[in-house]
């Protein structure tokens, strides 16, 4: 028997598609049902490699733990990623495609990502009881309706119930349901059979009248109204940057102020996530001299275009500082594309980086990036090279690069040498500058927790002794209590009559 399916379409971008998608995929999966995420079209900078190299949206990855199943591309089968205005990578499959303007991918690529999307939902409907399929933005942008293969084409496909989600906290949820239903063409309509107030704040009884005379006008059940929930699941994109738990740090409240550069073109910003639930530590986004101050630690993240935004760096001053910064003794961790901008030259001969043209570096660590069209997508585990802590410390992640950076060993160390025997990053010798490829670094809470004692010891303040909590057990917490969220406050039992599941008792 084919898989059933139910879709989550939204109001608009941001709405909280991903973790309500999370939470289904919980939800069903506590229920003993086999249940897989899709996606077949998504747009992100904050990405996942999946086991044999595969890259993907980091929502999906993200659903697919939450589901308890190994992440695949069939999940999501196409994925952008934008480089430059206009212009994104296009990854099939999880791997590199091409690189397309926007014109071309709309009027040439789409129709050939169909039977891409289709032979995808067809395997995962073979292979699971129900798929949870998230849509992307709004099935209504009435400009891009007749080419949009990630909403209602796709319920259609998958002869998917949709449940359409708005959020009320960004204001005129009634306007935005309505609105939304009524760009739909009718046969699309007929295809949303419930409705999700999300992020609500407040009385819930104040919402009473208008849920029902939503109802009324457009004859569509309101499944729920979920409060706001502070969850520590990893944002989908950078549109996510606007929401996040930035915020310029007090000296008093927080001892220890962590730096976070926002890039034009970031890129898997995420990796900054565990600093947040570090006790006495503070983390801001950064984008101007004004802004930088004099950080604890400074971290560059990856970006989608290195070389564009060490320019970037340039023309606002920004170098000059963290140069500065440097001199005075500040701790500076470069991840991925950050790294890349830590070193003395980068070349792009290929002009995979977009204009071909060579450039200098930060020039605070000796080492050399060669940009390819080759993209490196691997996850990757190895050990602290010596002389960084005591012991031998175990740490896992993702690499996801195009340039291959080579370092003088006469000059600096490698950062981690990794299980397959390789080489990765660099470290300063005074263990003040560091550089890796390892996206995920932070999240391994040991190393963590390791590097914000180090800077606390320099400040004359105590260590940190509480226990570290792994992030796996933290994300399990986070994916049980989203679940348990959701079941309290949506008609479940709607959702099982729909997938016709009789109503599951847990």
């Amino acid at each position: 028997m084919k898989a059933r399916s139910i879709m989550i379409q939204g109001t608009s971008s941001d709405v909280g598609k991903s973790l309500i998608c999370t939470a289904l995929c919980r939800v069903f999966s506590n229920k003993g049902l086999r249940v897989v995420p899709f996606k077949s079209q998504n747009m992100a900078l904050n990405s996942y490699v999946t086991l044999d190299g595969g890259e993907i949206g980091r929502a999906q990855g993200v659903q697919a733990e939450a589901a308890r199943i190994t992440a695949t591309t069939d999940m999501n089968p196409i994925l952008l990623k934008p480089k430059q205005d206009m212009v994104s990578e296009v990854i099939v499959h999880g791997k590199h495609f091409l690189d397309m303007d926007a014109k071309s991918y709309r009027y040439q690529f789409v129709q050939e990502a169909m039977p891409i999307v289709r032979k995808s939902v067809e395997k995962l409907q073979d292979e699971y009881d129900i798929i949870v399929l998230e849509g992307a933005g709004s099935p209504a942008e009435i400009n891009l309706k007749d080419r949009d293969i990630a909403n209602m084409r796709m319920a259609k496909l998958a002869d998917a119930s949709v449940i359409l989600v708005a959020d009320i906290d960004r204001g005129g949820v009634f306007a935005s349901i309505i609105g939304t239903l009524a760009l739909l063409d009718k046969d699309e309509r007929e295809c949303v059979k419930g409705i999700i107030i999300n992020k609500f704040r407040g009385m819930r009884e104040l919402l009473d009248d208008g849920i029902e005379w939503v109802e009324k006008e457009t004859g569509i059940p309101v499944l729920g109204v979920l409060p706001y929930i502070d969850v520590n699941i990893e944002a989908e994109d950078s549109l996510a940057l606007s929401s996040l738990r930035f915020k310029k740090p007090k000296k008093a409240e927080f001892p220890i102020d962590v730096a976070v550069l926002r890039l034009p073109r970031i890129s898997n910003f995420t990796d900054v996530d565990p600093f947040f639930d570090e006790p006495g530590v503070g983390v801001r986004l950064v984008g101007s001299v004004h802004e930088l101050g004099n950080p604890d630690l400074l971290i560059l993240p990856g970006t989608k275009n290195t070389m564009e935004d060490l320019e970037w760096l340039r023309r606002t001053g920004l170098d000059r500082a963290i140069q500065d910064l440097r001199e005075k003794g500040t701790l500076i961790f470069g991840i991925c594309g950050g790294f890349q901008m830590l070193g003395t030259k980068l070349f792009d001969p290929d002009a995979v980086e977009g204009c071909g043209e060579n450039s200098i570096g930060l020039s605070l660590l000796p080492v050399q990036t060669v940009f390819n069209a080759e993209k490196k997508t691997v996850q990757m585990e190895g050990v602290l090279s010596s002389g960084i802590m005591e012991g031998e410390m175990n740490l896992t992640g993702f690499e996801i690069h195009l340039g291959r950076t080579s370092l003088d060993p006469a000059l600096v160390r490698p950062f981690l040498l990794l299980k397959d025997g390789r080489e990765d990053g660099a470290i300063s010798a005074d263990n003040k500058v560091i550089g890796t490829y390892l996206h995920g670094i932070f999240h391994n809470r040991l190393f963590t927790r390791m590097l914000v004692n180090q800077i606390r010891r320099s400040k004359g303040l105590d260590e940190v002794k509480e226990n570290v909590q792994s992030d796996s057990e933290r994300r399990e917490e986070a994916y049980n209590l989203l679940a348990s969220h959701l079941e309290e406050n949506i008609d479940m039992d709607t959702i099982y009559e729909w997938l016709q599941f009789e109503t599951m008792e847990s």
